[in-house]
């Protein structure tokens, strides 16, 4: 069937009713619940150490259509799908001595990879976005690899918002954004930002998405520079998620690069240099705590600024080490 034909036919794709469901501390027993809602074919959030993610059985092509219509997501746009470790990542992909090195190197951690499918992949196709690639991803948050080894398979897991919204970081960002879904409740993500994609299709590594790890730290375990392609048109739009031109987006309008706000405008700071009155990614200015407190910072003053009638604004962020993905999310965010 294709692609668009299974989304419109998928359950979730009609309006459930007004049910708000649970968050969950990661008990042993509701591991389990989780596990028997992921087999019986329904989403649920997940913690990890980027951000939160909405989880579905990845080889359910079902389920895969409800994470779409949930979110509504662009069908182009292919979802990374979770596992627990390379030995499972091989079996759904192939890697080349590239892949290989970075998965051994920083598995788990905030690294996606981007491989040929293998032959017998069982993910089903719709995770892929109907490409012969396969975006996959080992999480070092320990309730992801819980529940991961409790299920057995590979997880598809995109960012737990509505598609364009802000990610979310809490379990509290999942239940006010997606309120039908139940969300394991692992707390604030370490990372705070989604992960770094990098492609190995061929014989070149390319940098895909900017995100929780750095270009340079990659750069340094492959022993050779990235390959970068053009951004946000249509052909390498489809190639990883996150490349959509207008993407993490808050309900009120951002500006950026702002030394001082205007008296309707909220500010966002960065650094010893930002107004005591603001809100500071990092007082001491420090990209790996603005890193993990962007989106928390921005879900607050976005709800601030619609209840005040005001936009946001946010100060100039260093392009250096983290500060590449940190200002990837802002720039979208933006448009």
């Amino acid at each position: 069937m294709r692609l668009k034909n299974r989304l419109l036919k998928t359950p979730r794709a009609r309006k459930r009713k007004n049910k708000r469901m649970a968050i969950l501390p990661p008990s042993p027993a509701n591991l389990q619940l989780c596990v028997q809602q992921l087999e019986a074919g329904k989403l649920i959030g997940l913690p990890t150490e980027t951000v939160y993610g909405l989880a579905a059985d990845a080889t359910n092509g079902e389920a895969i259509a409800a994470i779409y219509a949930t979110k509504q997501r662009p069908q182009f746009n292919p979802l990374i799908s979770h596992v627990t470790s390379l030995e499972m990542a091989r079996k759904l992909g192939v890697f080349n001595p590239q892949a290989e090195k970075l998965a051994a190197t920083f598995w788990p951690g905030p690294l996606t990879l981007v491989v040929p499918r293998q032959p017998d992949c069982p993910i089903d196709p719709l995770v892929s976005a109907g490409l012969e690639s396969i975006a996959l991803r080992c999480p070092a948050h320990p309730v992801a690899q819980d529940l991961l080894s409790l299920f057995g398979k590979p997880l598809a897991a995109p960012s737990a918002n509505p598609s364009g919204r802000l990610s979310p970081s809490l379990a509290a960002h999942v239940a006010d954004l997606l309120p039908e879904i139940d969300v394991l409740d692992g707390g604030a993500c370490a990372i705070g930002l989604e992960s770094t994609i990098i492609g190995c299709l061929d014989d070149s590594s390319v940098w895909l998405r900017a995100g929780g790890l750095s270009r340079g730290d990659i750069e340094a375990c492959l022993g050779q520079r990235l390959t970068d392609i053009p951004t946000d048109d249509e052909k390498t739009a489809k190639l990883a998620p996150g490349r959509l031109a207008s993407h993490y987006a808050p309900q009120a309008k951002l500006r950026l690069n702002v030394s001082t706000a205007s008296d309707d405008e909220i500010l966002l700071g960065f650094g010893p240099d930002a107004p005591a009155t603001a809100a500071n990614l990092s007082p001491r200015g420090d990209l790996q705590e603005a890193a993990s407190q962007l989106f928390a910072q921005l879900h607050a003053l976005d709800a601030d600024a619609v209840a005040s009638n005001k936009t946001l604004a946010v100060m100039p962020i260093p392009q250096h080490g983290l500060g590449e993905a940190i200002n990837d999310r802002l720039q979208r965010a933006a448009r």
